[in-house]
């Protein structure tokens, strides 16, 4: 057995396989906080990562955005490049993930498809990649405009297992500019027959008609099937109001995800660091947030 992800030490957490650290999420009942945050723009304080900031404000996962992982640049971090897996793990003891896109260029568009670099496309050649310099999870989903479809996503986790040890994380947080049900049961059945790990999906209120009847549905044939579910807050409200993220945080607790994502919306591709900590104490309290900020990572 391994210790609940919401009290483990930095040295415990960053020994995990992708199925201890699946069942370490599972074991904190819906108290893990995941921060993405945007690997190439100047990071909010400059000399430092932006994850080495969201782990002080109560991170427990980090997921990079935008990064071309053939090409890796991460503002802050002393030594890019391949080692960039190496040095975030060094400066900030947590799972360390990557977004990769599974672009489907046949795909209805409801907007004007972004071009993005291949490196930040889901392919043989970037799934390679990603088990090669070490990566703890992957996250298969779109950024507004992309044009990534579920049917895209559902290949590409096949893919994914087939190449990758670590953990997947699937679906999507909006649109991504296609036009289609961005989840529903069957295409969460369909994600998990296919091998993922995690279900992603939109917190409710952040898309419109997304309501916690739905969401208890998919949680409640997610964890059926084995798989846990992942709440994102992917619509830049997780620029708003404290208030805002607290509500956002309870409902979706109560609807029973495993982990809560709060975006990059924020100055220098972060959430607001008061965002972040606000959604840690209204998923776990100030004890457990605490226990996470001040741990250190020499432990």
């Amino acid at each position: 057995m391994v210790k609940r992800l919401l009290s483990a030490n930095s040295s415990e957490i960053l020994a995990m396989s992708a199925a201890e650290l699946k069942q370490s999420i599972s074991a904190s009942e819906g108290r893990v906080v995941l921060s993405e945050n945007v690997s190439a723009r100047e990071s909010f304080v400059g000399d430092i990562t932006n994850a080495e900031i969201a782990r002080a404000f109560g991170a427990d996962m980090i997921l990079l955005n935008g990064i071309d992982v053939m090409n890796p640049v991460v503002s802050g971090l002393p030594k890019s490049g391949e080692s960039f897996v190496n040095e975030l793990h060094r400066l900030v003891g947590r799972p360390i993930g990557v977004n990769l896109e599974p672009v489907d260029e046949t795909a209805s568009m409801a907007e004007d498809r972004l071009e993005i670099e291949e490196g930040r496309k889901a392919n043989l050649k970037t799934v390679q990649k990603i088990e090669e310099v070490g990566l703890d999870f992957v996250c298969l989903t779109g950024n507004p405009g992309t044009g990534v479809t579920n049917q895209a996503i559902e290949q590409t986790i096949r893919l994914t297992k087939e190449n990758f040890s670590g953990l997947i994380i699937a679906g999507k947080m909006h649109g991504a500019g296609v036009t289609e049900k961005i989840i529903d049961l069957e295409t969460v059945q369909s994600f998990i027959e296919a091998g993922a790990d995690v279900i992603l999906v939109p917190a409710v209120g952040t898309v419109p008609g997304f309501d916690e009847t739905e969401l208890k549905e998919i949680v409640q044939e997610a964890h059926k099937g084995g798989a846990l579910v992942l709440s994102a807050i992917g619509t830049s409200q997780e620029s708003s109001d404290e208030d805002t993220i607290k509500q956002i945080a309870i409902q979706n607790k109560i609807c029973g995800v495993d982990i809560q994502h709060i975006g990059d919306a924020g100055y220098g591709g972060l959430a607001p660091v008061e965002n972040i900590f606000a959604l840690s104490k209204a998923l776990r309290g100030m004890r457990h947030t605490a226990s996470m900020v001040a741990r250190s990572i020499n432990r």
